[in-house]
């Protein structure tokens, strides 16, 4: 009962901004407007106010990153080689399955679920989160297709307002200095307004996307919700030193819906289809699947 209630709100701004969308009370200059500031202003305020107070000597750890990014290697590499026999050529659909909208979704479920003070371990993947399955993806492209690997795109795509929130955040928690009041208050407030608004964005994005189910959009669907966690659940047991509670995040994350950013990588009108698709399915299934993987590993009973 606690996830659902935990999981209500989340999904809640999501099918509101969903209705929004489909309404068209947002015309796309008002639309556009609130996603710059959700995500150059508000969602880089929550990640460097989380960071910035966090315990980074229990997140840094090589086990727990191992215990996340072992299974996304194994997942994009394994649907990337199904794929790419079948078509012959590089699509986006193994970052579909691999990648995970951990900064909506995740961080109001771990927060809510696990509490605040676990938020450290989701931190400490999602600095290394982007970087890696982007320059995954862009390698990919490169030497599986006729493309060649762009620093300077790969470099701009990491260096947005969310890396560079996440990354302020850590140099103040690691320099041991501190804010003054008025500041880390400015920060505090926008940060509030961060995930709400952010949510509504993403459901009015949701609007423009065409459900076009496929076996390969369930393909898709069932391996991000489903087999991803389950692997990661899975090897977390059997690796050392990570806590219950670390395992448990670890396990969120990896249950997250696909992430949205995963479309940019959409080279042809099929591929853009597939995946835009996958990644509305997942989003609207995860509010079954999150709950029924809680029960499973015993938490919010």
């Amino acid at each position: 009962m606690v996830v659902v209630l935990a999981i209500l709100p989340i999904f809640g701004l999501i099918v509101l901004g969903y209705g929004l969308g489909k309404r068209q009370w947002l015309s796309p200059e008002s639309m556009t407007g609130l996603t710059q500031l959700a995500f150059k202003i508000f969602m880089p305020a929550v990640l460097f106010t989380g960071i910035a107070k966090a315990d980074l000597q229990h997140g840094l750890s090589p086990m727990l990153l191992l215990g996340y990014f072992g299974p996304v290697l194994l997942v994009f590499l394994l649907v990337n080689l199904v794929v790419h026999r079948r078509l012959g050529t590089p699509t986006a659909m193994g970052l579909t399955a691999s990648y995970s909208n951990n900064v909506l979704i995740g961080i109001p479920l771990v927060s809510s679920l696990l509490g605040p003070e676990n938020l450290v371990y989701l931190f400490a993947v999602l600095a290394l989160h982007s970087l890696t399955l982007f320059a995954l993806q862009s390698f990919y492209v490169a030497f599986g297709g006729q493309e060649r690997v762009s620093t300077r795109e790969l470099l701009l795509s990491l260096a947005n307002p969310l890396v560079i929130g996440l990354m302020l955040g850590a140099a103040l928690n690691m320099s041991g200095l501190t804010l003054p009041a008025p500041l880390w208050q400015l920060a505090t407030w926008l940060a509030q307004a961060g995930l709400p608004c952010a949510l509504i964005v993403l459901g009015v994005n949701l609007s423009r996307y065409r459900l076009r189910p496929s076996a390969a959009v369930w393909g898709l669907t069932v391996t991000k919700l489903l087999v991803f966690p389950l692997i990661v659940w899975n090897l977390c047991a059997w690796l050392p030193g990570l806590s219950p509670a670390a395992r448990s995040v670890l396990m969120l994350m990896a249950a997250c819906p696909s992430g949205v950013n995963v479309l940019a990588f959409a080279r042809t009108p099929e591929d853009n289809r597939t995946v835009s698709s996958a990644v509305f399915l997942s989003t609207m299934l995860a509010v079954v699947t999150v709950p029924l993987w809680m029960a499973l590993v015993g938490l919010g009973e």
